[in-house]
């Protein structure tokens, strides 16, 4: 099982930008590393994932304005934010894939270890 620690998390005022890095150590193919957020009072959602290849996706509200990388030399994965929305606080959650993806879309409900997550507040 691997461990992963976010950081990078912390206050901004809306429209201003925010880098998420989650440290991972332990055994990991890294088929498959993803970004999650769960605002106060919903579900936690997928926002965006990074194949194992590179390949990467986002979720609409954040398209265009958020860019998911992984550094494999630094076991690193990022999120860089951009253009911040007061809606978008959130504790900030990543998560790591075991095994092989069985498809091309990201494979949010089958994330098999994760972080404690780091808080982002923006305000407006």
């Amino acid at each position: 099982e691997v461990q992963l620690v976010e950081s990078g998390g912390g206050w901004v005022q809306a429209g201003q930008s925010l880098r998420l890095s989650c440290s991972y150590s332990g055994f990991t193919y890294g088929y498959e590393f993803a970004w999650f957020r769960q605002a106060p009072g919903k579900e936690r959602e997928g926002i965006s994932c990074i194949k194992s290849d590179g390949d990467v996706q986002y979720v609409d509200s954040v398209w265009g304005r958020f860019v998911i990388s992984k550094d494999n030399t630094k076991n690193t994965v990022y999120l860089q934010m951009n253009s911040l929305k007061p809606g978008e606080t959130a504790i900030y959650y990543c998560a790591e894939l075991a095994g092989p993806s069985t498809n091309n879309d990201c494979e949010y409900d089958g994330m098999d270890a994760w972080g404690k997550g780091t808080l982002v507040a923006v305000s407006a």
